[in-house]
């Protein structure tokens, strides 16, 4: 059981960060890859002493009343360390964007300009749950030279600790700064606000929760602010999609990990079909215990059906974290187009058709930082897309936007090579 820590020097670890990043942006790459491998060999050795932590944070979730989808999405991770341990040698396998020179031209004078790809520095993040995203973040740091600090959610404290102990003496033993990786081991509040205005030392800062997180973030942070993470997602059924193929889909979406951000929120059905498919659709997806809110005119043609409940307006805003499923019906591709500019976070949206004329008019109009078109959102996922995993899902439009992997945690510079050369 975690024990209480002293009070913390914020400023202190900052600077610490701030070194460690000087050391870790000259490293080359296969410096940084066999600290990764070190670090996946790590994590493979003492899972036993991890998952014992992770068990401490699972005791006390379910003594507190945590709804069991919550725990098993969001806490366990039993059945996920081989995955979290894949990921990261799957990083050390990935592209280093560091140094990477693009956009070079030469002007008339002789001038040879590009542009090189360079860390950002000092990565702050601020998450709560998910300890697996401790690695992520770290990993994904690391490859791209970045130091971080890092600030998780009570309720998964001693998974945090645990695992942030293996990789610092994983960097130790690799002979990189463990500074490269600093945890704030308290859970008092205050830390947070006080590391969104430490400007002077870090670089960026990604939340991954709630709204609120996101919003206390950037209201107060002096840095700059990455907003993602919060997912009302949609799927529209128009009226030419293969409604067989669409079933499976729609379960995906909804079921596999219903209290991730990429799991869908809102069913949109085109009225054409929605007297056959919608009955279908709640069939297949009450088999896994959905339960649904329905808008008057899907709650007539569901008239009956056992776990329908009507919907109120503010269920179309809702992020759910649940086997629950808004169901509406609309006219035709406009009005799924115009509800989703009404509710969406503007993170994962889908179009389940066969018309191609639809297709390309909903992912052309409909903007979000990812859109699918007969696929489930479940995808907008770093790992998912080969990306070897993600720091957050931006959901912004500045710097980055979607799964923030590694060329989304550089900036760059501009190089300008002359011969002696002067301005006119």
């Amino acid at each position: 059981m975690v024990e209480a820590v002293q009070a913390i020097n914020m400023i202190e670890m900052g600077k610490k960060a701030r070194q460690a990043s000087y050391k870790l942006a000259s490293l080359s790459t296969a410096r940084k890859n066999y600290a990764l491998l070190a670090i996946a060999d790590a994590l493979e050795a003492r899972t036993d002493e991890i998952l014992a932590a992770n068990q401490l944070d699972l005791k006390a979730a379910e003594e507190n009343g945590v709804d069991p989808i919550w725990i098993r999405d969001r806490i366990a991770l039993e059945k996920r360390m081989a995955g979290i341990i894949t990921d990261v040698r799957k990083v050390a396998e990935l592209s280093d964007p560091v140094g990477e020179a693009f956009d070079q031209s030469e002007l008339e004078n002789g001038l040879k300009i590009f542009k090189r790809r360079v860390p950002l520095g000092v990565l702050g993040t601020i998450y709560e749950s998910r300890p697996n995203v401790t690695v992520d973040i770290a990993t994904l740091a690391l490859k791209t030279g970045n130091a971080v600090i890092l600030r998780g959610g009570s309720d998964v404290l001693n998974s945090n600790l645990a695992l942030v102990k293996i990789l610092k003496d994983a960097l130790e033993e690799s002979r990189l700064p463990a500074d490269a990786v600093q945890y704030i081991e308290s859970t008092d509040r205050k830390y947070v606000g006080e590391m969104l205005k430490m400007h002077d030392y870090i670089d960026m800062i990604i939340p991954r929760g709630g709204s609120k997180l996101h919003d206390f973030c950037r209201e107060n942070s002096t840095i700059p602010v990455i907003i993602g993470g919060m997912g009302v997602c949609h799927m529209y059924v128009d009226e030419s999609a293969d409604l067989d193929a669409a079933l499976p889909v729609l379960h995906n979406a909804k079921t596999q990990r219903p209290a991730v951000c990429n799991s869908i929120e809102t069913l949109l059905v085109n009225q054409a079909i929605a007297d056959d498919f919608l009955p279908r659709a709640i069939d297949h997806l009450r088999e896994a215990d959905v339960v649904f809110q329905a808008e008057p005119r899907a709650l007539k043609i569901l008239e009956g059906k056992d776990g329908i409940s009507p919907a109120t307006d503010d269920d179309f805003y809702q992020e759910w974290y649940a086997l629950k499923l808004n169901v509406k019906v609309v006219d035709d591709l406009d009005e799924a187009i115009d509800h989703i500019r009404e509710h969406s976070t503007q993170h994962s949206e889908g179009i389940l058709t066969q018309n191609m004329e639809n297709a390309e008019r909903f992912l052309n109009e409909v903007d979000s930082s990812a859109v699918f078109l007969n696929a489930s959102t479940r995808f907008n996922d770093g790992s998912a897309l080969g990306l070897g995993a993600e720091v957050a899902i931006s959901t912004q439009k500045l710097h980055a936007r979607g799964p923030m992997a590694l060329q989304e945690l550089t900036t760059y510079k501009w190089i300008i090579v002359g011969d002696n050369t002067i301005r006119e």
